[in-house]
């Protein structure tokens, strides 16, 4: 029997956080940075899901360079993911967008943690409200755009997962495309070039590959796909077999219609991680995005509302 959830303050690495756990799962956010969260912990399996760096935590100010600052954990991107202007108003969107190194204003009401975040610099608030289930968490997401005109926007969970040679992911069946956004992958080639999904093949040595899977094996890649279609079905999920548990995402497909993969054995930082992205808009640039008409909007003096749920589960 799951037991209601606690919480409570505490430091990691030096900075205020806050705990919240039941019987089965315990997950540490820090409001100060970004509302990040750096652990996501399955008691039954006695199992970090979230990648843990060796870097060590340093608060960021705002705009920083996401590559000099820790990487590990679940940080909120938002308004957009790559650096660039944004299509609608006078203004840079910082590299992985605003949010990500602001500070978060905090609340506990009725078992779950509310987080907000105002900008200074775009017409935005996003509020986050996060609770927990038996095994896992729920987050419900509400973007409110302050001004006169729609406000274009990308939105992603970057969750960095630890990564195992036998990991593998598995998204809904009608999804066999994808496209490369990396710049000279070892296997993918360069930025815009479609693979069929999950079997293709490397350009570098001509073999089979399965994207599937966390493969090629050897150190030093790096991939970022986009699945060339819109979504169907809400959900993606990582498998661990080694441990028999898998993590899967459920988030309304029609709010949240496209899915990136971000994978690295060493290719980024020495690092070996892997991340499911589901995204609101396709290829990182929301000033792209905006013009091929592939990313979402707040309406003026509106409203965006979705959510997103993290549960573990049996392989």
């Amino acid at each position: 029997m799951i037991h209601t959830p606690s919480s409570k303050h505490v430091t990691f690495q030096g900075i205020d956080a806050v705990c919240i756990e039941n019987d089965a799962v315990r997950c540490i956010l820090l409001p100060s940075y970004g509302g990040k969260m750096v652990s996501l912990y399955d008691k039954q399996a006695d199992y970090e899901w979230l990648f843990q760096s060796e870097r060590g935590l340093e608060i960021p100010p705002y705009g920083a360079d996401f590559s000099a600052y820790d990487s590990s954990g679940f940080d909120e991107m938002f308004p957009g993911i790559d650096q660039g202007p944004h299509p609608t108003w006078p203004h840079i969107i910082p590299d992985h967008g605003e949010v990500w190194a602001m500070p978060w204003e905090f609340t506990e009401q009725a078992g779950a943690l509310h987080l907000q975040v105002k900008s200074a610099v775009f017409p935005y608030t996003l509020h986050k409200k996060l609770s927990l289930t038996e095994n896992g968490i729920h987050i419900e997401y509400e973007a409110t755009n302050h001004s006169e005109k729609e406000f274009p926007f990308i939105w992603t969970p970057h969750a960095l997962l630890r990564l195992r040679d036998d990991s593998r992911i598995e998204v809904p069946a009608h999804l066999d495309n994808v496209i490369n956004v990396e710049q000279g992958t070892r296997h993918l080639g360069t930025w815009g070039k479609q693979h069929a999904y999950p079997l293709t093949q490397s350009l570098s040595s001509q073999e089979d590959i399965d994207l599937s899977k966390l493969q090629p094996l050897e150190d030093g890649t790096i991939e970022k796909v986009y699945f060339a279609e819109r979504l169907k079905e809400g959900w993606c999920s990582l498998v661990q077999p080694e441990i028999g548990k898998k993590l899967t995402y459920h988030f309304p497909h029609e709010k949240v219609p496209y899915l990136g993969v971000w994978k690295t054995r060493g290719g980024y930082r020495g690092e070996y991680n892997v991340a499911l992205e589901p995204c609101t808009g396709l290829f990182d640039d929301v000033y792209v995005a905006n013009k091929i008409g592939k990313c979402s909007n707040i309406p003026a003096h509106g409203t965006y509302e979705w959510t997103f749920t993290m549960e573990f589960g049996g392989a």
